[in-house]
């Protein structure tokens, strides 16, 4: 508080405060960016943060027969999830643990969609062994996997879907860590027996580099 010439007192100006805090903010958070530390999100085990862990809801690990493509609009062509190589008759397991919301025949194919509080993921065509309100842990068997309705005829395959809210279409292998891209090891062509190559010594980080980072984006 400062006098004023009419012998009053006025406040401070408050302007160049605000301005501090919120340029201290931004370099904050860019600082932990570069530095790989954690910044706040909007929700955590999810789509926002950090994808949760599943399994895969074929074993073993099935062929990815063809991939994720999310159309450009809710009504536009595309492929709304993954369809995993099978056979018939085989067990279908739930990728997550969650809740069954739907179990049976629909558009003339087996669905079954399990819950799992935002997000739910969805099978087809599956014949259920379960039922509407059934309580699943992640690996539990949901049904076999059928023939009639498969997006591979006349191979059979599962369509597996991972949907957020109404029609939000997640890629479902970020469940099991193999996104769009995959890195194979080094050493897998190399010849039988001859082992991973020599692990090299880690390089000490520099302390200086995070803030030559930051220094280059207001360059």
């Amino acid at each position: 508080m400062s006098p004023s010439p009419g012998g009053g007192v006025t406040a401070a100006p408050t302007r160049p405060l605000r301005l501090a805090v919120v340029v201290l903010v931004v370099l904050g958070t860019l600082l932990s960016a570069l530095l790989g530390l954690p910044v706040a999100s909007g929700a955590t085990g999810g789509p926002q943060g950090s994808d949760p862990v599943g399994g895969w809801p074929l074993a073993p690990e099935p062929e990815v027969v063809a991939g994720f493509d999310p159309p450009d609009s809710p009504y536009g062509s595309g492929h709304r999830g993954v369809d995993l190589g099978g056979s018939p008759g085989q067990p279908v397991r739930s990728a997550l643990p969650g809740r069954v919301s739907y179990a049976g025949p629909l558009a003339g194919r087996g669905v079954v969609v399990v819950d799992h509080g935002t997000t739910r993921t969805t099978y087809q065509p599956v014949r259920a062994t379960v039922s509407v309100g059934d309580t699943v842990a992640s690996g539990a068997p949901i049904g076999t996997l059928q023939l009639p309705g498969s997006h591979c005829f006349p191979r059979a395959c599962l369509h597996w879907g991972w949907i957020e809210g109404a029609d939000t279409y997640l890629d479902p292998l970020r469940l099991v860590g193999s996104g769009p891209v995959r890195l194979l090891p080094l050493w897998r062509d190399r010849p039988s027996g001859a082992g991973p190559p020599a692990a090299r010594a880690p390089t000490p980080p520099d302390p200086a580099e995070p803030w030559r980072r930051l220094l280059d984006l207001f360059g």
